[in-house]
């Protein structure tokens, strides 16, 4: 029910029994309940009507508690606090200091979040727990990171109960991309949305799945690695042993390292080689990502090359999982989503075996750099409040 209070805000106690099965007395009585512990409210400035009388809407009581978020990347400590509708409060960000052990994360993490919620001012009574989300693989059942190929000798980690003892919070882990799709299914683009991909550009390349409204997760808990689809035979070699990734293409080092590769050989005129000779550290990736916005065609050319490839995983999503959305997100696309959106989007238009059937949606993921950390805040209120059906099969 809070399920489907939360996906309408503003929906009718007739409409949930409608929508939920449940009989029109049950629905009263859990309406009831939720209305004393003040999670939902009802609005009655704006009532439900469908030609009769008019219904009561009711809506989540955003502050009626409140998440904390932390993004956990090899470049930067991102963290947040949301209300019970997703929306954040309080965002913060921090460098993650080069070659940090887990020894050193807990305590940044742990200063982080009590930063966080003085500036929130939010008490402790009101935080439902602390969400994490970090790069992949993990070991999702003993709250583990394995061995993330970007964080050397971090080697089967006990994170999750690290940051449980460190912040004295209940703690809910998953990997970044994961962590982003929850987060869009709450209060961005997926919202409402039954079948949706979700891709996040990082320091790496994500994706998160959510098939019938449920995150899916698959056998070892790690589904969603579309930065592993090979989509050239012949391309470098990645880490995780394959050739030709689609993250070996397209993360941010490696769209630097064809700029640079570009303007050493004299490739095309470029506003970018003036500060790619006195300093090649300077034309980094957020300064080839500005180039592009301004049309620089040397910059412009190595992000749509990108995005093509970024378009050929996509179409294979929808080939695979027949999903209605595709949402792209995250810092690493943060001012050329468009460029990586109309790309996959002229893909999904031409390519896909269904295309004669539908076209595969395309969005920009309205939660932008924030993704990862609004999606790790969004862990703990989908694991509190959202169903979810393995739980239910197995009662």
């Amino acid at each position: 029910m809070l399920d489907q209070i939360q996906l309408r805000d503003g929906i009718s106690r007739v409409e949930i029994a409608q929508r939920t099965g449940l009989t029109p007395q049950s629905v009263s009585g859990i309406v009831r309940r939720l209305l004393d512990e003040g999670i939902v409210r009802e609005d009655h400035a704006n009532r439900v009507s469908r030609g009769g009388k008019p219904r009561v809407a009711l809506r989540i009581n955003a502050e009626a508690g409140s998440a904390v978020g932390v993004h956990f990347d090899p470049v930067e400590l991102t963290c947040a606090v949301v209300d019970l509708l997703g929306q954040p409060r309080v965002v913060k960000r921090r460098p993650t200091p080069p070659g940090i052990d887990p020894a050193q994360v807990v305590p940044a993490i742990t200063e982080l979040v009590a930063d966080v919620l003085k500036e929130a001012a939010v008490p402790p009574s009101q935080v439902l727990g602390l969400g994490l989300a970090t790069p992949g693989p993990i070991d999702q059942n003993r709250g583990l990171v394995v061995s993330p190929p970007q964080l050397a000798h971090w080697t089967r980690v006990p994170l999750q109960q690290m940051l449980r003892e460190g912040t004295g919070l209940p703690v809910t882990l998953d990997n970044d991309a994961t962590a982003a799709a929850v987060g869009e299914r709450w209060s961005g683009a997926g919202r409402g949305v039954a079948n949706f991909a979700y891709f996040f550009f990082g320091t790496g390349i994500g994706g998160g799945l959510i098939l019938n409204h449920q995150v899916y997760r698959g056998g070892s808990l790690n589904a969603g690695e579309f930065g592993h689809s090979s989509v050239l035979a012949d391309g470098p070699e990645c880490y995780c042993g394959n050739r030709g990734c689609l993250e070996g293409l397209v993360n941010p080092s490696a769209i630097v390292t064809e700029v640079h590769r570009r303007l050493a050989q004299g490739d095309g005129a470029s506003v970018l080689r003036e500060p790619f000779e006195r300093d090649p550290s300077s034309v980094d990736h957020a300064a080839i990502r500005g180039a592009a916005v301004a049309g620089d065609p040397l910059a412009t050319a190595v992000i749509d090359e990108a995005a093509r490839h970024v378009a050929s995983v996509a179409v294979n999503v929808a080939n695979f999982v027949d999903v209605d959305l595709i949402v792209l997100g995250g810092h690493g696309i943060e001012h050329v989503e468009k460029r990586y959106v109309d790309a996959v989007a002229a893909a999904l238009a031409t390519r896909p075996l269904a295309r004669h059937i539908r076209i595969v949606d395309v969005a920009p993921s309205p939660l932008g750099a924030d993704a990862a950390v609004v999606g790790s805040a969004a862990l703990v209120l989908h694991a509190t409040y959202s169903p979810q059906l393995s739980a239910l099969l197995a009662d």
